[in-house]
């Protein structure tokens, strides 16, 4: 089965972000430090993003009064989402699956900064 990767030059733009943060930082230090450190390599690498953006939330097509949160919005379309915890849990994931799903957005990262060696995962839908 031949299935495009989505949104692939952009993947691969912002995993070498993660590793640059990563490489430079390593683990242990707290999920704020890492997101601003990812900022600057974000910044660096001229990849357009929105910190904290708030995400509406549909339900039948009908806007929500709730929203969301994202850590980051890149390329006005990736969901980026950062954890610095030992391991990441399956309500993390959840939570940008549930992002993609209120949002209509097809691609997100979560990415964990906080084990011993760097966590990413790309969730379609």
């Amino acid at each position: 089965m031949n299935q495009e990767f989505i949104y692939k030059e952009e993947g691969y733009k912002l995993i070498g972000c993660f590793y640059a943060v990563y490489n430079n930082l390593g683990p242990g230090f707290l999920e704020s430090v890492y997101q601003e450190a990812l900022s600057k390599e974000l910044d660096k690498n001229n990849i357009p993003y929105k910190r904290e953006q708030k995400l509406e939330i549909f339900y039948e097509e009908e806007k929500m009064k709730k929203f969301f949160k994202a850590d980051f919005i890149c390329f006005e379309k990736i969901i980026l989402e950062v954890k610095a915890q030992k391991f990441v849990t399956k309500s993390d994931l959840d939570q940008v699956v549930n992002y993609l799903t209120a949002t209509k957005m097809k691609v997100g990262y979560l990415v964990n900064f906080g084990a011993p060696k760097i966590y990413f995962k790309r969730l379609i839908k």
